[in-house]
């Protein structure tokens, strides 16, 4: 009897013992189970995949010791103490302007050492335009302003495009615009508010409306570490600016018998593209004047270049003498005559064919004025 309640007492403490080694080792767990799936790290294990034992101090990742966040390393997949790259400029790291490459648009040219023709050419740098006839307010008896424009496809105006590099400069005619501006010898007006020269541009203004902005480009070197960082010109195609808007004024003078003609303003017209390069109506290209200039104040500037001239490479005449003697091709885009509503031709004519015709009425309207004052 005695041996049997000994038994069963020695059942019950070896029962009540291991009851208390369970419940501990369960609070053991549940205590070191911060994060992830249920366990202390990892999907089911003490940490890791299975592996116990292993970076027990692990908060959160996937196996990794002294980690706060991430994929398990203090940066990059697996790499501990590495570094990354990045490109954040750094104050060892010298920025580099590189010359844009854009036909010669805003790099500067270098002069010749040498005389670059057969002959010295110093007549060109005396140049001064002539100074207009005044025309009294009381003798102009008729005006009419006209808007016409200017393609340099056409044959006759390939003079514009002429884009050899000379002591002065690129000549293209809008690269002899740009380079006047950005010295500050001819003043752009903003075309947004109008045409009548009324909002200075300054010439920051009017290269970054012209180009494609500036990209800071970081150049590495064979180990991956960036070596320096380039500042270059996003390329924009110089001929892309192929038309021109000129703003003039028609004015007989009763004291001298004639019909003058005097160039108020010139504007280069860029294309208006969507984001993909076409057409904002497909088959209808449209166009907007990107900056305006007085012409009067770029007859100065005008007279020191020449103009292209392929029959005769010696008969060259300036860009003012050109204007000034009509040797373009244009066509008539808006008049003041019979347009009460100051309205373009393209507003409400919308054949082209019939623009075009229009527009030639529209100077024959102006010859006839002069040629009926007179009597045969």
């Amino acid at each position: 009897m005695k041996m049997k309640n000994l038994c069963l007492l020695l059942i019950a403490v070896a029962l009540g013992f291991s009851s208390n080694v369970v419940a501990q080792k369960r609070k053991k767990t549940t205590t070191k189970t911060s994060s992830g799936y249920g366990n202390q790290s990892g999907y089911g294990n003490q940490s890791g995949y299975g592996n116990q034992q292993q970076n027990q101090q692990q908060s959160s990742g996937y196996g990794n010791q002294q980690q706060s966040s991430g994929y398990g390393n203090q940066s990059g997949y697996g790499n501990n103490n590495q570094q990354q790259q990045t490109n954040k400029p750094q104050a060892n790291v010298p920025i580099v302007v590189v010359p844009s490459s854009g036909g010669s648009i805003f790099d500067t040219i270098k002069p010749s050492l040498r005389n670059d023709a057969s002959i010295e050419r110093n007549l060109i740098k005396d140049r001064a335009p002539l100074v207009y006839e005044p025309i009294r307010e009381d003798d102009a008896v008729y005006r009419q302003r006209v808007w016409r424009e200017i393609d340099t496809r056409e044959k006759m105006n390939l003079a514009f495009r002429y884009s050899a590099d000379e002591d002065n400069g690129n000549q293209r005619f809008i690269s002899i615009l740009l380079k006047a501006i950005r010295s500050r010898e001819i003043t752009a007006f903003d075309p947004q508010a109008d045409d009548r020269f009324t909002t200075p541009m300054t010439p920051t203004k009017v290269m970054e409306a012209f180009s494609g902005g500036l990209d800071t480009v970081p150049v590495y070197d064979m180990n991956g570490d960036i070596s320096k960082y380039e500042v270059r010109q996003r390329e924009v195609d110089p001929d892309s600016i192929y038309r021109f808007r000129v703003k003039e004024e028609w004015v007989f003078d009763k004291e001298s018998s004639r019909m003058f003609v005097r160039i108020i303003g010139i504007a280069p017209m860029k294309r208006l593209t969507r984001s993909d390069g076409t057409d904002l109506i497909p088959g209808q290209p449209e166009y907007a004047p990107m900056f305006w200039v007085y012409y009067p104040d770029c007859r100065p500037v005008f007279a020191k270049y020449e103009a292209f001239n392929g029959k005769n490479f010696g008969a060259r005449m300036t860009w003012e003498e050109l204007f000034e003697n009509r040797m373009f091709s244009s066509y008539i885009t808006k008049s003041t005559l019979d347009n009460p509503y100051d309205r373009t031709l393209r507003s409400y004519i919308k054949d082209p064919i019939l623009r075009l015709l229009e527009g030639e009425n529209i100077k024959e309207k102006i010859f006839n004025y002069e040629q009926d004052l007179w009597s045969y």
